[in-house]
């Protein structure tokens, strides 16, 4: 008795331990949404940020965003010779225009990354949807670009009233 005790205390461990670390057991993280086109927002790559005390400004290169059937649409439309059916991710840019343009921050405009540099530590970049940080945190990141820079992904602005008032990072595979 006291052999397949032995045995099977063991064994049981394995199976619990198993269970509580498989993927499915996890929570689950949002997934990335697609991004709804309204007037107010546009899509860009972010060339500058500047904060001063009441008056941020940022400076982007507005692009043409597309997902799903749009995406493969405007594929066909920018690369026909491409030899491929559509875009390989799902998604597809358009700059067309690269003449930069400038607009002042809100200074409580809203920032949600997907993927970010945390620590200093290549380990501990992953993909966090939706995460809110400070519009200073945000312009931090920008001087920090040694692991990840994430001048490299575009944003979906929110404007009204002519200022930034959202900052939304779109994640790229």
């Amino acid at each position: 008795m006291k052999k397949i005790l032995t045995v099977i205390i063991p064994l049981l461990l394995i199976v619990v331990m198993f269970s509580v670390a498989t993927p499915s057991s996890r929570a689950a993280q949002p997934e990335s949404q697609p991004v709804v086109q309204k007037d107010e927002v546009i899509t860009a790559y972010i060339d500058k940020i500047h904060l001063n005390a009441g008056n941020g400004e940022i400076t982007v290169d507005p692009i043409l965003w597309y997902e799903g059937e749009e995406a493969e649409q405007a594929f066909a439309q920018y690369e026909p010779d491409a030899g491929i059916d559509g875009p390989p991710d799902g998604y597809y840019i358009v700059n067309d225009d690269e003449k930069l343009q400038k607009y002042p921050l809100a200074n409580d405009a809203e920032v949600l990354m997907q993927i970010y540099d945390h620590t200093g530590n290549v380990e501990d970049i992953d993909i966090s949807w939706n995460e809110h940080i400070s519009l200073q945190k945000f312009a931090q990141l920008f001087e920090h670009t040694e692991l990840l820079d994430v001048r490299d992904f575009p944003y979906h602005l929110t404007i009204e009233n002519g200022q930034v008032t959202r900052i939304v990072q779109q994640y790229i595979p």
